[in-house]
């Protein structure tokens, strides 16, 4: 049995998948809270199907782009039940899992693009033909920067719904899908990635330069 997760959003979506399909799965009930809800939430989603951890034949994680902080938890935990189990681990874009579902649910009919919420009043976007391949590197930047490049263009993710304005094409779904992870990994939909996070920017958080010295 496949493990997913994926927190490269606000909220922890975990999925198991059984070799045909997805069989269980669950969303985090708060967001930002990646640290506190990512185990019950796996211990949850085994119960609901009855299966135990030493099922688990590998693990699929979302490795962003997304928060520092959120990708850490996700791309920790997977790490750690990988060599625990001594299970295989696969990553995945996150924006690549959303292009999966959105042609995988017919929503898309030709190229489109995919942008989530990158905070600073930014988005994560990158574009995809009408298959789903994605055709250049994810980048990050202030969404009136891609209205022109995108104009008639289908956005799927939460980057659009946040900035109607500058991105008008926005469609569902908003958020990664561990289900849907898991699909793409188990098919080999989209590029398997090692488990590392893909930062499109510095951490907020950074430590702290040499003293000047006070001449």
């Amino acid at each position: 049995m496949l493990l997913t997760f994926d927190t490269s959003s606000p909220q922890v979506s975990v999925a198991l998948h059984d070799g045909s399909d997805v069989i269980a799965s669950g969303v985090s009930e708060q967001p930002m809270k990646h640290g506190e809800q990512l185990m019950p939430l796996v211990e949850q989603v085994l119960a609901r199907a009855g299966a135990l951890r030493h099922d688990l034949t590998a693990v699929g994680v979302g490795v962003g782009p997304g928060p520092f902080t959120g990708l850490r938890v996700g791309l920790v935990t997977a790490r750690t039940l990988a060599f625990v189990l001594e299970l295989p681990v696969y990553g995945m874009c996150s924006l690549d899992v959303l292009a999966v579902q959105a042609v995988g649910e017919g929503l898309v009919a030709g190229p489109f693009a995919v942008a989530t919420d990158a905070r600073r009043r930014e988005v994560y976007l990158a574009r995809y033909d009408a298959d789903g391949v994605r055709i250049a590197d994810p980048v990050v930047d202030r969404p009136a920067e891609f209205t022109e490049a995108l104009a008639g263009v289908p956005v799927v993710g939460e980057g659009a719904s946040l900035y109607p304005e500058a991105l008008p094409g926005g469609i569902a779904p908003l958020r990664p899908d561990a289900g849907w992870l898991a699909r793409a990994v188990a098919e080999e939909l989209a590029e398997l990635r090692d488990p590392e996070p893909l930062y499109l920017r510095r951490p907020d958080a950074v430590a702290p330069g040499a003293r000047k010295q006070v001449s």
